[in-house]
């Protein structure tokens, strides 16, 4: 059950986790598309610019989403655009796994913070690679995988 207690745990995940969770994932599809070549910019948030870091822009709902886009990859293969969508949700594994095998040799401690985490990775993992258009028509990096195997063509922005 929901307790007024547990009200100072949301406001951590909603604000700190979260976001941490998304930059990750961001981070690993930035991370894939310059090894290719690609010329990127990614977001976390929507609404007005905070601040710009780099190709990383911070927007003033920063809790609420993130995207990144790429272009011309030096290497413009299927086989590279399916890495760089799948790259944010293998990010996110990574860390869980990490954080997990630190816990695991008491480098970390076995806290809520952790669990909470690895639980919205996973939620990101999930939804991420789940094929589907929003409402504005961007698919999931699932869906983008879809479209490049199926139809050999790269969405931008990816999520």
């Amino acid at each position: 059950m929901f307790m007024l207690s547990d009200l100072p745990m949301f406001f951590i995940n909603f604000f700190f986790i979260l976001p941490m969770v998304t930059l990750v994932h961001e981070s690993g599809h930035v991370l894939i598309a310059r090894i290719f070549g690609g010329k990127i910019k990614f977001c976390i948030g929507t609404g007005e610019t905070l601040f710009h870091i780099g190709s990383l822009e911070v927007k003033k709902k920063y809790f609420m989403e993130g995207w990144c886009q790429y272009e011309r990859l030096s290497y413009n293969k299927t086989w590279a655009h399916v890495s760089i969508y799948l790259a944010g949700s293998l990010f996110n594994l990574l860390v869980i796994l990490l954080m997990n095998y630190l816990i695991y040799v008491d480098i970390l401690p076995a806290a809520l913070f952790f669990y909470q985490y690895a639980y919205f990775s996973v939620y990101f993992i999930f939804f991420s690679l789940m094929p589907y258009r929003n409402g504005s028509g961007k698919p999931s990096d699932g869906m983008a995988i879809y479209d490049v195997i199926r139809y050999g063509k790269a969405e931008d922005p990816i999520d």
